[in-house]
């Protein structure tokens, strides 16, 4: 709307909130968050453009032919009307109403009027275009509390409640507790954490931003004239707890201020025709995250609406390997869907009655458990099985990495035009978190410093302690963080062997410090190049490339089993030794080319991922013996098939480059057009992941197998996949679920 004179109306944009316009310059008077201030000749967009909503309407006409008496409207202008009070008010039980560059005030009288007055009363006016706010007066001594009270008796549709509820058949909320996660809930903004909680080990975690308060709700089946108690446990400011769709009266509670677990409680009855209602909890505008648990909904379940399975029985182990078990367990009537538990953590799903868990670590003892799910609800969890998997190879740390992972680079130590992100505000999503970058204090001294992005810099930086906390809350959630070496601009190359006992204890120093869980290499540049004479990757001869080996292999065996390895090479330095190794028989080309390859191969026991940057990359000849460019699927399918199906190097059929294990392969992709060339769009993503684990949707590359068990996704980055409004983890969590 464009408004060039008073507005005596305010605007429903639909999902039960009224908008407000103050004078320029006023804003800091008023009472609540998120006020905003439009000066004369502002044109202002109702709703908000990019939101969708159920349509825009008058609360108040500006004939004045109507009041507030919508329950579901009425509701958030009596917490105007109780704010105002509580903050001073003018004595009298006026309050804001509406205004753009005039005010509007209402009496508060006006709002639960004990009898229908004549249209003219029902709104009276006091248009102050030339002031604000009237300053507060001494308040007549009298109970706010008491006064709403009143008011909301009085109006009709409102009733007393008694304290004593009513004894109730059972709890139709799913998912209360948020122990599974999400399922059952829809949000807009919601994850689930393990700190803090009220009970049991998960909590909802919501942070209002812009235009959403952060909504998370579920449709529950009811049944109609019934009366439930809505109820739940809550922290923050502003944090509402309600019901739509009653049937009969719509109802909401909600808390200005918990800073510890506070139980808010409602009640209702369904109308004569009801079978469902939509129970949710959400935050208010610009008033900062908050915490939801054991969010219950006690009354009579609804026809159909049945109740959670029983809990399987009959769990067992039926295959054992270094890396795997596989269970089985008696079908559950009712259930449609079955989830199993490693030590207590979901690890993945299942439609039958039996499932293969993977990425485990050799001699190692494991207690798993199952549930069984309906529309209903989830069961309590089976009895536990242990297992204890055979001796093995090492599985590089990827013994705590779900089957499918989201691998992101985070900014630590620089901002860019993406702007910088707390560890702590990364999304549950990302499963691995490399801190970018560690840099030597010289190309070839091999001491690895990591600095934390300067406050100058970025302004909105974490403190130490702050950092180290998000670190173990995002190892306490099953994900790892590692320290990231090189980057673009930090060239590393370990020349002697007093450089190389000089990274290990420098690297060292940076994992002890920060509690992290491994390293990524991600050495670019001329950090690593072949020697004239060194041509054969298995055997290799050059002091960087020895020496390096050397280093990872220390730091391994330093920290065990449990140590997380990965790299992040360049396609040059990779699939481009297909066609041509150092400097070639003859000499004369790049000696870096296929230079990472005697590293993989020396560490590929020891390897928990290699995802090779699909970007800033040059043509590369796929295994089709077709040149391969960026920007589509194809790109990344032929770059893939040739890491998981294994390559002559330089053309020589005698000097294979075996294939890694698929666990141990992911997809390196930028997150955004802003984060690097070769960007693709989320079906390209999809259609590339379609043809490597299933082998549908492939194009004109002809893959050499199927890989379901392809570990997933890395990005540059995480702060830019932020900047794009999360499209990159979206896909992931889309695709692998």
């Amino acid at each position: 709307m464009c408004s060039t004179g008073p507005a005596r109306y305010s605007i429903d944009f639909g999902d039960d909130r009224v908008g407000f316009f103050v004078p320029p310059g006023t804003a800091a008077r008023w009472i609540g968050t998120g006020v905003r201030t439009a000066g004369s000749g502002t044109w202002i967009v109702v709703p908000y453009s990019g939101r969708a909503t159920r349509g825009v309407r008058r609360l108040v006409p500006p004939d004045g032919s109507a009041a507030l008496t919508d329950p579901a409207l009425r509701e958030p202008a009596m917490h105007e009307a109780a704010a105002w009070l509580a903050g001073g008010g003018d004595g009298e039980g006026w309050r804001p109403e509406t205004l753009t560059t005039g005010l509007v005030w209402t009496k508060l009288s006006a709002l639960h009027p004990p009898t229908p007055p004549e249209p003219e009363a029902l709104v009276e006016r006091a248009p102050l275009a030339l002031r604000g706010p009237r300053p507060p007066r001494a308040r007549r001594p009298r109970s706010v509390l008491a006064l709403l009270t009143a008011a909301l008796l009085a109006v009709p549709g409102i009733t007393a409640l008694s304290s004593a509820a009513r004894a109730a058949d059972a709890d139709i909320a799913r998912n209360g507790g948020f122990e599974s996660g999400l399922d059952g809930w829809t949000c807009t903004a919601g994850t689930t954490v393990d700190s803090p909680v009220h009970s049991g080990s998960s909590a909802l975690r919501a942070t209002p931003a812009g235009s959403d308060d952060a909504q998370c709700a579920q449709t529950v089946t009811v049944q109609p004239n019934a009366q439930y108690t809505l109820s739940g446990y809550v922290r923050g400011s502003y944090v509402y707890l309600g019901a739509n769709g009653t049937g009969t009266t719509d109802v909401s509670t909600w808390t200005q201020s918990a800073p510890d677990w506070q139980k808010l409680t409602t009640t209702f009855t369904t109308g004569a025709a009801t079978t469902q209602v939509t129970v949710y909890t959400h935050g208010w505008y610009g008033t900062g995250t908050y915490y939801a648990d054991d969010i219950s909904l006690v009354g009579p379940g609804g026809s159909g609406a049945g109740q959670p399975p029983n809990a399987p029985t009959g769990l067992k182990t039926t295959a054992v390997t270094s890396s795997s078990v596989t269970l089985s367990w008696s079908a559950v009537s009712g259930a449609t869907r079955y989830t199993v538990y490693r030590d207590g953590t979901k690890s993945q799903t299942a439609s039958g009655t039996s499932a293969t868990v993977t990425g485990l670590s050799g001699s190692t003892a494991y207690g798993f458990q199952v549930t069984a799910s309906n529309d209903a609800g989830e069961s309590a969890k089976s009895a536990v099985v242990t297992a204890t998997t055979s001796a093995g190879t090492g599985t590089g740390g990827s013994a705590d990495l779900p089957t499918h992972a989201l691998v992101g680079y985070l900014h630590a130590s620089f901002a860019n035009g993406s702007g910088y992100t707390r560890l702590a505000d990364v999304p549950d999503s990302w499963n691995v978190v490399d801190l970018a970058f560690g840099e030597p204090t010289s190309p070839t001294s091999g001491d690895i410093r990591f600095h934390r992005c300067p406050v100058t810099e970025c302004p909105n930086v974490e403190s130490d302690a702050d950092f180290k906390a998000a670190i173990k809350a995002k190892q306490a959630a099953g994900k790892k963080v590692l320290i990231s070496i090189g980057g673009q601009n930090g060239q590393v190359q370990l020349t002697t062997t007093a450089a190389r006992d000089t990274f290990v204890s420098s690297v060292s120093n940076i994992i002890d410090t920060y509690g992290l869980d491994g390293l990524d290499i991600d050495f670019e540049g001329h950090s690593l190049s072949l020697d004239t004479s060194d041509t054969d990757f298995k055997n290799p001869t050059t002091p960087a490339i020895v020496n390096l080996i050397s280093a990872l292999k220390t730091l391994r065996a330093k920290y065990g089993s449990k140590f997380v390895l990965s790299m992040a090479p360049e396609t040059f330095f990779v699939q481009m030794g297909y066609q041509y190794y150092g400097t070639g028989k003859w000499g004369g080309q790049d000696p870096r080319c296929g230079a990472y390859l005697p590293v993989i191969y020396a560490l590929r026991d020891d390897l928990t991922l290699l995802h090779v940057q699909d970007y800033n990359s040059g043509p590369i000849m796929g295994l089709d013996n077709q040149y391969h460019s960026m920007g589509g699927a194809d790109f990344h399918i032929a770059m893939t098939d040739m890491l998981l199906t294994g390559f002559p190097v330089a053309g020589d059929p005698n000097n294979v480059f075996p294939p890694l294990r698929p666990d141990q392969v992911a997809i390196g992709m930028p997150a955004s057009t802003n984060a690097g060339n070769g960007y693709v769009a989320p079906s390209e993503v999809t259609r590339a992941l379609d043809c490597l684990t299933k082998r549908t949707n492939c194009g004109s590359y002809p893959t050499h197998g199927t890989w379901p068990a392809l570990r997933g996704l890395m990005t540059w980055s995480v702060n830019w996949d932020r900047y794009s409004n999360w499209e990159f983890q979206n896909t992931f969590d889309a695709y692998f679920g």
